[in-house]
């Protein structure tokens, strides 16, 4: 037996039922494992293997402080090795106790200051504070953020979106702190060192103690690519948002520079701004953002609704030798949308931009503006990243980084919200805000401007923050009801307009909507299945069709390819007798997919193609209803599904170019747990891609045609990605419906890439696609954003040398 395949890699209790405890790591799946409180044998243990990985849940009794140590074995015929064994005193201790990671801690002698960054979860809300040598708590910032990596690791339960903080406190004489993790009484406490500069991954104490186990057990050889591995870990970790944030926003230099640039155009900017018993600092904040940006050509335009003369008082005594600083005291509050409408008739630019009243901006948003506007005349519309300021305006956190125009994503929730830029004319053709929208009244704006905008650009850098408190929550949601709803009958409203047929609702994400869009007619939809064996999942993919599909109107079209088993030709005269709307056509040349496809589709008597692999199975029943409703539209050529592994994780949820190993294309939020909240929702959010699978595609028959189908000289991979990528040439959007899953139990189609000569043809691909796509490559994914990372699929920071 090979000692590397037995090694305990991760141990812990598990949050949802406080009596197990968890074990995970390599496995050998010739042993099964045994279980032992000192010699007494533990009976309730659950066991799953597979791929060499192990699980392994024990029932930890009342009273384990009685005994002295657990053992588990794996244990082959009379052969048995030792897996993992603590102290049962040392298990008790972690019973009930909120679990934490410290990623790294690093310690700033000369400014005396220390940073910590890491996780922390728990079954109930975790408070996280620093504490001198003396028990006392001492003052910190903390900034907490939401971490998938751990969310990955408590399946369990959902932990919520702040279970990763970054914290930073000052110190003067200390040694040390205590870094402290409480919730219902419960504390778990880290001793943090300030004698070194740096510490990365928990690298003392038990991590310790377990390298030199491992080194024993496995020899020098074995440890060495468990550093290698660990190294790789720690390489590919989630780059932390205040590391990010020095590094990528524009110095005093670049700032100098652009306040000595002319622009060929040079609109004047109107910033409007309704202003409500702001509080001075924070409005000496703003004011002082705006007369701080490198671009000046601009007009601040002020309405004050408040109730009383405080903040025109200051106004007047600070502002009054500026002349771009338009100021109206308003007679009467009249609510956040007609406040708004008297500033921008205080307006006189050529473009108008909206903000908040206690938000900044950063002090060349608007000469990034102005450069995106001169490098593409005729724009109507620019909007920006954005992140998350402190109440106290020192931290910036949470950032949100949009992609291109996404016209799907945006009929789902409000995602452009800041910057907003608009010019004049698309202004006055859609007229100002509407009271009626009130608490949704810049989304129901935005939409009507991108109705009529021709060109809509995005400057993809943090330009704006958005004043809020790191540690608030939607503690209660209700209290905003009526601004959900508006939000909800604005997206209503859009499609009114625009002639667009459905019904919109609420999720059960505050502020994100579903679209139901209403099929037209009943279309035949035909459905291409290639397939070579594999009897077994065939017939669960054709049943899952008739079993579960609401619609009827459909015909499958199964392409047979050099099966050599006698029951798959059993089950084909079989299922073409039972089914009348089933025919098998054979393709005999080699395996093409491609090829294989595009024969199936010159057959193929629908006005709708919809490719499907032979391994998928049939979740959602309205699932063709969902996907024909989409592809009905004008502006659409192609739609795709959620498709997800048996056990619930995600296989696809879309495809960003430039992603993965290869740097070609990759499948985003891959492996995540279907229903985890993800950034910026995006596999909850139906929205426009570059490229879907066509494990699950549905394209109009007419444009298949037009593109003469997909590309014979992608055999295997890329096929599909090529194919979107060139429906978007078209002009068409390419559309990812979240609301449509599949189980997909992945490339049963195709067989195994690891032989020679696939590899050789998947290289031969990769280097195509490449070629082919150079431009989009280097340009980026305009449905991503080139701060995100193309080396993780979870929509990570991207690093400086990435």
């Amino acid at each position: 037996m090979k000692r590397e395949l037995m090694e305990v890699e991760k141990e812990r209790f598990s949050l949802k039922e406080k009596d197990k405890y968890l074990l995970q790591g390599t496995w050998n799946q010739e042993y099964r494992p045994e279980v032992f409180l000192d010699r007494q044998r533990v009976s309730e243990v659950e066991f799953t293997e597979a791929d060499g990985k192990a699980e392994i849940y024990i029932k930890i009794p009342v009273n384990i402080k009685e005994y002295k140590k657990l053992y588990v074995y794996g244990k082959k015929e009379e052969k048995r090795v030792l897996w993992f064994s603590e102290k049962a005193e040392k298990i008790a201790k972690k019973q009930n106790m909120p679990q934490y990671f410290i990623d790294y801690v690093d310690v700033d002698f000369e400014n005396h200051k220390c940073m910590i960054s890491g996780w922390a979860v728990y079954h109930h809300p975790l408070e996280i504070y620093v504490e001198n040598q003396n028990r006392e708590r001492i003052e910190f910032s903390i900034e907490r953020v939401n971490r998938s990596d751990v969310q990955q690791q408590y399946q369990e339960i959902d932990i919520g979106k702040e279970s990763g903080f970054f914290l930073e406190f000052s110190f003067e004489k200390e040694s040390g702190v205590r870094l402290v993790f409480s919730s219902q009484g419960c504390r778990a406490i880290r001793y943090i060192s300030l004698l070194k500069r740096k510490m990365v991954g928990e690298r003392i104490g038990t991590y310790y103690q377990k390298g030199i186990r491992y080194f024993r057990l496995h020899g020098a050889g074995g440890f060495a690519l468990k550093l290698v591995k660990k190294a790789e870990e720690y390489k590919n970790r989630p780059y932390p948002y205040t590391k990010w944030y020095p590094e990528n926003m524009a110095g005093e230099e670049e700032l100098e520079k652009q306040r000595k640039k002319v622009f060929a155009y040079e609109p004047l900017i109107s910033i409007v701004i309704p202003l409500y018993n702001t509080p001075t600092q924070y409005l000496k904040e703003l004011i002082e953002s705006v007369q701080a940006q490198t671009y000046k050509n601009f007009q601040l335009c002020l309405a004050d609704g408040s109730d009383n003369e405080k903040v025109g008082t200051y106004i007047r005594e600070n502002y009054k030798e500026d002349s771009r600083i338009c100021y109206r005291l308003l007679e009467k509050n009249d609510g956040i949308s007609e406040n708004t409408n008297r500033a921008i008739e205080l307006a006189e630019g050529d473009f108008i931009m909206f903000s908040d009243h206690d938000d900044t901006l950063a002090p060349n948003a608007l000469y990034e503006i102005v450069k995106e506007i001169n490098e593409n005349p005729g724009t109507d519309v620019v909007y920006t990243d954005e992140d998350k300021v402190t109440m106290d305006g020192k931290r910036y956190f949470d950032p949100h980084f949009k992609p291109d125009f996404n016209l799907d994503m945006l009929r789902c929730n409000n995602y452009i919200c800041h910057i907003f830029v608009v010019k004049r004319e698309i202004l006055e053709q859609v007229g100002m805000l509407r009271k009626e929208y009130d608490g949704a009244q810049d989304y129901d704006f935005i939409l009507r401007c991108c109705e009529q905008a021709r060109n809509i650009r995005h400057v993809p850098k943090i330009l704006y923050h958005w004043r809020n408190h790191p540690a608030s929550t939607a503690g209660n949601p209700e209290s905003k009801m009526y601004a959900y709803e508006a939000g909800r009958a604005a997206v209503q409203a859009h499609y009114d307009r625009v002639g667009i047929p459905g019904k919109v609702s609420m999720t059960e994400n505050w502020g994100r909507y579903r679209t139901e869009l209403t099929v037209k007619g009943t279309p035949l939809i035909s459905i291409i299945i290639p397939n070579k064996d594999h009897k077994e999942d065939l017939e669960r993919c054709v049943s899952s069709i008739y079993k579960k599909s609401t619609y009827r109107n459909f015909e499958i079209i199964i392409v047979e390819n050099n099966s050599t088993s006698e029951e798959i030709f059993h089950y084909y005269r079989q299922i073409e007798e039972q089914y009348e709307n089933i025919r098998v056509l054979e393709w005999k040349g080699e395996f093409n997919y491609s090829g294989i496809n595009n024969f199936a589709a010159e057959s193929a008597r629908g006005e709708y193609l919809l490719l499907l692999n032979n391994d998928i199975e049939v979740i959602t029943e309205n699932w063709m209803e969902e996907m024909l409703s989409y592809c009905q539209r004008e502006d659409v050529g192609i739609v795709g599904a959620k498709l997800l592994y048996p056990n619930d994780k995600i296989q696809h949820a879309g495809v960003i170019i430039g992603m993965g190993p290869s740097r070609t294309a990759g499948h985003i939020f891959y492996n995540f747990p279907k229903d985890q909240f993800v950034y910026a929702g995006r596999t909850q959010t139906t929205q426009d891609l570059s490229a879907v699978t066509a494990a699950c595609m549905m394209t109009k028959k007419s444009l298949y045609f037009r593109l003469q189908g997909l590309d014979e000289n992608f055999q295997v991979a890329f096929n599909d990605i090529d194919y979107c990528l060139r429906m978007r040439e078209l002009g068409k959007l390419v559309v990812y419906n979240a609301y449509v899953e599949m189980y997909h139990y992945e490339s049963l189609t195709r067989g195994s890439d690891k032989n020679a000569e696939n590899k050789k043809r998947f290289s031969e691909e990769v280097k195509l696609f490449k070629k082919r796509w150079g431009k989009i490559l280097k340009n980026g994914d305009p449905y991503y954003n080139p701060n995100l990372s193309l080396a993780r699929s979870d929509c990570s920071l991207r690093k400086r040398n990435e």
